[in-house]
């Protein structure tokens, strides 16, 4: 199993330094660095295709008959993308039909369906399906929304790859098994390349397609043992899920569109009151949300203790968020 995820960071290393290569010479995928955007953090004119690269390392799910059921529903989420990166953008109707029907064709084809929420809780079929859905373009949404600075969503998504690793190998489900250290392997030659330097970045392709995998992971774990509950996918995935809700809440009491970027998110706000440096951001974004993530890997079969983990994680976000605001509205005072 060793060689899967040493074979998987070859390729996609390989194909990442072509990327690299060809993009500077060529000007493919690049991101300027001097755009005027809420989210730009770097200085330095750089090929936003790490996405392509990690695509690459993926392909080697045909070795695999459950793998390959999924390399058509990650092809669309990654073609979501991907436009964006080639800086020809699809209309958010478009991006958003592609979602959906990566997100169906991954529940079909793998039968993933949350119908039981834990603590007795539980919905017809046809609702699960919906939920399914919703939960895996919501998670896709997410990862996009925090790949802000070097390696902080690529780190998110290893650290959520780790866990379910942990907990499928604890199930003896050797697909999945094989499926998340495939992933691994492409997602530690990614952040080989862009952190701490950010020589490559994720781009949207990349944040869209790494979001589908653990959400349709996390789906099928939790719908197929009695001992993952649908609670430990939720704490699992706090982090980003909560910067959505709360990005939606605090746009919308303020007059905004929820759709309309902004810079203050709680990673631009820790970058520009706390750590002042790219890659500082994402190792303590990183290391604060090790001890969440640790504790819900060693509960995954507990509801409660996982309600309570994401309250608490939720209670901590807002706490530092309160923090951090008020010193941007003193600094911004005239």
């Amino acid at each position: 199993m060793l060689a899967l995820s040493l074979a998987s960071f070859f390729i996609t290393i390989v194909t990442l330094i072509l990327i690299i290569t060809l993009s500077h010479k060529h000007d493919y995928f690049m991101d300027e660095s001097d755009k005027s955007r809420p989210q730009n953090y770097h200085s330095h004119t750089t090929p936003r295709a790490g996405g392509l690269g990690i695509f690459a390392g993926l392909l080697l799910f045909v070795l695999s008959p459950f793998a390959l059921k999924l390399l058509l529903p990650i092809s669309l989420a990654f073609l979501s993308g991907i436009f964006e990166d080639f800086h020809n953008s699809l209309s958010p109707r478009r991006r958003l039909a592609l979602q959906i029907i990566a997100a169906l064709s991954a529940v079909w084809l793998t039968d993933s369906v949350v119908t039981y929420l834990g603590l007795g809780i539980s919905m017809p079929y046809w609702a699960g399906v919906i939920f399914s859905i919703f939960a895996i373009v919501g998670m896709m949404n997410a990862v996009n929304i925090i790949d802000g600075f070097n390696g902080l969503a690529s780190g998110i998504i290893l650290l959520i790859l780790l866990s379910f690793a942990i907990v499928s190998y604890t199930q003896h489900d050797m697909d999945i098994f094989y499926i998340l250290l495939t992933t691994i392997g492409a997602i530690l030659a990614f952040l080989f390349l862009n952190f701490p330097k950010g020589k490559i970045f994720l781009g949207d392709g990349g944040a869209y397609m790494l979001g589908f995998i653990v959400a349709i992971i996390g789906i099928f774990l939790a719908s197929t043992y009695e001992r993952v509950s649908p609670w430990y996918i939720l704490a699992i995935f706090i982090y980003p899920v909560w910067e959505v809700i709360f990005s939606i809440i605090r746009k919308l009491y303020i007059g905004l569109s929820p759709m309309q970027p902004d810079s203050y998110h709680l990673h631009m706000l820790i970058y520009r009151h706390i750590t002042k440096n790219n890659p500082l951001t994402s190792l303590f974004i990183l290391g604060t949300t090790i001890p969440f993530m640790t504790l819900s890997t060693i509960f995954p079969n507990k509801s409660i203790s996982n309600i309570f983990i994401s309250l608490t994680f939720i209670i901590c976000y807002c706490m530092l968020y309160y923090i951090l605001y008020k010193k941007e509205k003193k600094v911004s005072l005239p």
